[in-house]
């Protein structure tokens, strides 16, 4: 029990530092190739968990056997956060976190197909409640727009990119060999980083470093030790210990935090009829962690 509930505040303080990526990250997803951007978190990010590892004994022989998982691991996570970089380029840090928040539902599905893990009526309702709140911000709470499926072209690359995501818990069970959250979180930052670099290296190589914007650079600090290195300890601890779909139950809360990111950096909020979808989604959260503690 003492797990489960670390487990919940590990998502929590996941939600947190994962919404203040949206909001940071749109302000200067035109300014930096989505590529050299996440292979430059990743490299940075692997330093300070490398390092952490490395002084508490984490990294150990057994850790080290079958490097491939960490390939996969880390492959997947690459398109996941490109994907979500270029996503916004064109669309706003609330309807890219609306997209989001329609991971559970993806998972739900590859957790019962893959792992068998039975879904009930009262998590399904949840994830229903959740879904709908989230299509409602995604098409701006326009019904002419929803009925047409008139999405933005950012939205649908970002969608892409969340289903790699919600694969992301399952694979960490099958794939973890007994070795702790910081050395498989090591294993998939280096494997992340190695890849980009290889297939961005023109990219990497013909970008003037030293001249980009301030803004640039402190989001880059910003995903790399808080939005990467911490929040994947953080999912993988979590996945160990909760079902796939509670911990992606989470995500339901990021939007809320992403409109308090937007109110303290000063940008625009939604009107009160896309924040309606905002509260079923918190809705949906409630119902979700109700049913995880009576279970």
């Amino acid at each position: 029990m003492k797990r489960k509930f670390q487990s919940h505040l590990a998502m929590l303080g996941f939600s947190i530092l994962v919404a203040g990526s949206f909001s940071l990250g749109s302000m200067v997803a035109n300014d930096i190739s989505p590529v050299a951007f996440t292979a430059v978190r990743f490299t940075l990010a692997a330093c300070i968990v490398g390092l952490i590892a490395f002084l508490t004994g984490s990294v150990t022989k057994t850790a080290l056997k079958s490097p491939w998982r960490y390939l996969i691991l880390g492959g997947t996570l690459s398109i996941y956060f490109v994907l979500m970089f270029e996503g916004l380029k064109t669309a706003s840090p609330i309807s890219t976190v609306s997209v989001f928040t329609l991971i559970p539902v993806m998972s739900a599905v590859m957790g019962f197909a893959v792992l068998g893990q039975i879904i009930s009526f009262q998590i399904l309702s949840a994830l229903i409640i959740g879904a709908l709140g989230a299509l409602w911000v995604i098409f701006r709470a326009d019904i002419q727009a929803l009925s047409m499926l008139s999405v933005g072209r950012g939205e649908v690359i970002y969608f892409v990119g969340c289903v790699a995501y919600a694969f992301m818990p399952i694979m960490f069970r099958l794939l973890n060999r007994g070795e702790n959250p910081l050395m498989a979180t090591f294993g998939m930052l280096v494997s992340g980083g190695i890849i980009l670099s290889f297939l961005g290296a023109p990219e990497i190589l013909k970008i003037d470093w030293l001249s980009l914007p301030a803004a640039v650079w402190i989001t880059i600090l910003y995903v790399s030790v808080f939005a990467s290195a911490i929040t994947f300890a953080l999912i993988q601890f979590a996945s160990m210990h909760l079902p796939a779909t509670n911990v992606l139950a989470y995500t339901y809360l990021t939007p809320t935090w992403v409109l308090v990111w937007e109110f303290f950096l000063g940008h625009n909020v939604p009107t009160f009829w896309v924040l309606a979808g905002i509260f079923l989604t918190i809705l949906s959260v409630i119902l979700l962690l109700k049913t995880s503690l009576q279970s």
